[in-house]
């Protein structure tokens, strides 16, 4: 049997399998992009593909703390346009 490798949600704190959960990468660069493949370089932070975990990483400022970099608004609304249409497959 194959290992499942496991990631923690910086929202909810929850250990899921890597495929369930979004990648959100800083950047050697210092850019915060959106990694739907999970193979960009740079330091990575998971997130559920829920709503309410991303309220929750806003709220808490989870993501600024895990990358180590100030989050904009732009990029929380990409990730919210990403989980709606994560939602619709």
């Amino acid at each position: 049997m194959k290992k499942i490798p496991m990631r923690k949600c910086v929202a909810c704190q929850e250990m899921k399998p890597k495929r369930e959960l979004l990648r959100i990468v800083r950047t050697p660069e210092k850019d915060v992009v959106i990694d739907l493949k999970g193979k960009k370089s740079g330091r990575g932070a998971y997130i559920c593909y829920g709503s309410e975990c991303l309220q929750k990483a806003k709220k808490r400022k989870s993501l600024d703390r895990a990358l180590e970099v100030v989050i904009s608004d732009e990029v929380y609304e990409q990730l919210q346009s990403e989980i709606e249409g994560y939602r619709e497959k």
